[in-house]
């Protein structure tokens, strides 16, 4: 892997630098590929949980209601979207609002690279990020880039908007043939909020990839028990954790000692017995999905 660029990135909002996004070529498999991730959000980082949140609304004619902590963390201006951005050449790039940051070296590098394409991804908050940016780019009919962007794939993303919204990224995702997979792990809590209800009316969009803690994966519309709280799910949820501690103990013998988890990760899993579904969002469960996971063979149809 080759590192093309990390930007620490300015919210307006927050005044600081809380956007963290990295990009990478893969020069062993596929040296045309360029990888844009976003960084999730930090369980020690109090302004990333400000940002998830911050539940205003940000709303866009003929698009829909967006989730207002996450447009501010991608760069959103006091006067909204505006295809470009005024700012002072001497300022440090790293201060620099994350959608025209990364738009515009995303831009250099393709311009060198006219056979590439670029993949959007990122865990948590940073899958959330990747789809947004994805939203802005056709908001802003940067056809060029999105006839390059091959696909956007988030993990343990939470939800971004509402059923309008969800709706525009349909028909726009598939007017540039952009593949969007949002994996989702078991009882993972995040990818379950914002609420999917009356109050809060936030709705996830695209194939959901849900997987078991059996590693077993299947392709839904919606991952199970969509917002968390279901009474009928309480008692599995809680065999389920104790499962997942038990697996914890076994999984390097049952699947080889790279899986092997520290005792921070396993006393984490003995708080789920209490709050089931909190280890469940960690990194190492994705990591062990894209690993571990299979699907049915149609998903490869």
């Amino acid at each position: 892997m080759d590192l093309l660029g990390f930007y620490s990135c300015w919210n307006g909002y927050q005044k600081q630098r809380s956007t963290e996004v990295i990009v990478i070529k893969d020069t062993s498999t596929d040296p045309n590929l360029i990888i844009v991730s976003f960084r999730g959000t930090d369980p020690f980082d109090a302004d990333d949980w400000c940002t998830d949140l911050d539940l205003s609304w940000y709303e866009v004619k003929n698009v829909g209601k967006i989730h207002g902590g996450f447009m501010k963390a991608l760069g959103l201006q006091k006067e909204g979207w505006p295809k470009e951005v005024n700012y002072d050449q001497t300022q440090n790039e790293t201060t620099l609002y994350a959608y025209y940051t990364v738009r515009r070296h995303l831009k250099e590098i393709l311009e060198q690279n006219p056979t590439s394409k670029f993949i959007l991804t990122g865990h948590s908050l940073g899958g959330a990020l990747a789809i947004l940016f994805t939203a802005v780019l056709v908001m802003h009919d940067e056809e060029q880039m999105l006839e390059r962007l091959e696909g956007v794939y988030t993990f343990g993303q939470p939800r971004v908007g509402d059923e309008e919204f969800g709706k525009f990224m349909k028909d726009s995702l598939k007017k540039f043939d952009v593949k969007y997979e949002r994996y989702v792990y078991c009882n993972d809590m995040v990818p379950r909020l914002p609420f999917d209800d009356k109050t809060l009316m936030f709705k996830h969009f695209g194939a959901c990839l849900y997987y078991d803690s059996f590693y077993k994966g299947k392709v839904e519309e919606e991952e199970p028990n969509k917002n968390y709280f279901n009474l009928l799910w309480v008692t599995p949820k809680i065999m389920n954790a104790m499962w997942e501690l038990i697996r914890s103990f076994v999984i390097p013998y049952w699947k080889g000692g790279e899986f092997r988890e520290g005792w921070f990760l396993r006393c984490f899993r003995v708080v789920a017995l209490l709050i089931p579904g909190l280890p469940a969002h960690f990194p190492n469960e994705y990591i062990n999905v894209t690993l571990l996971g299979d699907l049915p063979d149609s998903h490869l149809d």
